[in-house]
């Protein structure tokens, strides 16, 4: 879907998975300006952002800086002149929230909250968009959990799954960073008019995702499977998900794009649904079948803050837009599959490197490289 846009569109963590695809996207199907901007700490985001220069080289619309969200004074530079704005930039993993909760905050709330003041201060009124978490809901232990077959189920909610009415709960650093954020992204909208939209998603998963064991689980099982490397289930297995592709969860933003009026202000449960849930077993034993006959898998703990199934009840957004996910879940490990395969050896290499050494941010420089 073409959708007319501002000449400035803004992608905080521009080179990550979700980020990349987006911006590619964006190149592809607007006139717009894309500027991503991202510290480049996540293993795999320099190869994203080789991989966009060289589809941008000739547009001349493609602009990269590095920077880090929880510096004001750059976001509000790189904020400037955006009339669209994609907050994606975040630290992601329940794991590491655990282990480093300040840190954990300073990037999800505060650097959240100096997205919004730059978009606030620009005077350009941009729609922005901010991907939360179903985090935010918590174990959702007052529906209740039964066990059927190979995976866990509601006990007491419908077939449809969860929607933007269920409690919120924060448990874990994480979901007490992320819901906090996705409040303060619909107050904006309230309290000063700033045209926000929420995204509380489930499970993202396709091309350009590196996967490690704390973020991007379906990917990293693929790929560990794929390399004969040992995979790890925390818990018994019986944790449900809902998958949804990126490019799926692209023309989400699409469709709100081209309901702007309507969806402003807005909070929408974003997944696969009903139809795309998993369980983590089932996943396995997929890859398994179809990829990787020597797949195997231990069994350890379950891990602080997992929820033992979370399926994403879509149907708000599919009445305010249309938009329905339309990938199943063999095809975004089909997907999975062809992107490790033409890329193998950068993968191998990104997902055994240690994280990328980030200065601090009081005195890291920033750093802008306009492509042509």
């Amino acid at each position: 879907m073409a959708v007319e846009s501002n000449p400035d569109i803004l992608i905080t963590g521009g080179a990550g998975f979700i980020g990349s695809n987006l911006a590619a996207h964006l190149l592809r199907s607007t006139r717009a300006n894309v500027h991503i901007f991202d510290n480049f700490s996540r293993a795999g985001v320099k190869q994203n952002a080789e991989w966009l220069t060289s589809l941008g080289k000739n547009s001349g619309r493609l602009k990269i800086i590095e920077g880090d969200v929880r510096n004001p004074e750059a976001v509000r530079t790189a904020a400037k002149t955006a009339g669209e704005i994609f907050h994606l930039a975040a630290q992601v993993a329940v794991t590491t929230s655990v282990a480093d909760p300040i840190g954990d905050c300073d990037i999800n709330i505060k650097g959240t909250l100096n997205v919004l003041e730059a978009a606030r201060c620009s005077g350009n009124r941009p729609l922005l968009f901010f991907t939360s978490t179903n985090k935010v809901y918590g174990s959702l232990a007052h529906y209740g959990v039964t066990k059927i077959g190979d995976r866990y189920a509601f006990a007491g909610l419908g077939t449809e799954g969860v929607d933007e009415n269920a409690p919120l709960d924060f448990h874990s650093p994480y979901g007490c960073s992320k819901g906090a954020a996705d409040q303060y992204v619909r107050d904006y909208a309230r309290i000063y008019g700033l045209p926000t939209v929420v995204f509380r998603m489930s499970c993202i998963a396709g091309p350009r995702q590196f996967g490690n064991e704390d973020q991007g689980w379906i990917a990293h099982f693929l790929y560990s499977a794929l390399e004969g490397k040992p995979i790890t289930i925390y818990g018994d297995g019986h944790q449900v998900r809902d998958v949804l592709h990126v490019a799926d969860l692209i023309q989400a933003f699409d469709a709100v794009r081209a309901h702007r009026s309507l969806c402003a202000g807005e909070i929408y449960n974003v997944g696969g649904g009903p139809e795309r849930a998993v369980s983590v077993l089932q996943v396995l034993e997929t890859i398994r079948d179809r990829y990787a006959p020597s797949c195997s898998w231990s069994f350890d703990k379950v891990r602080p803050g997992d929820q033992p199934i979370y399926v994403t009840d879509f149907r708000k957004l599919a009445g305010h837009t249309g938009w329905k996910p339309r990938r199943s879940f063999p095809s975004i490990l089909g997907d999975l599959d062809s992107f490790w395969q033409e890329n193998r050896s950068m993968l191998g290499r990104q997902r055994n490197a240690p994280p990328a050494d980030v200065p601090p941010v009081e005195q890291s420089e920033i750093l802008e490289r306009q492509l042509a």
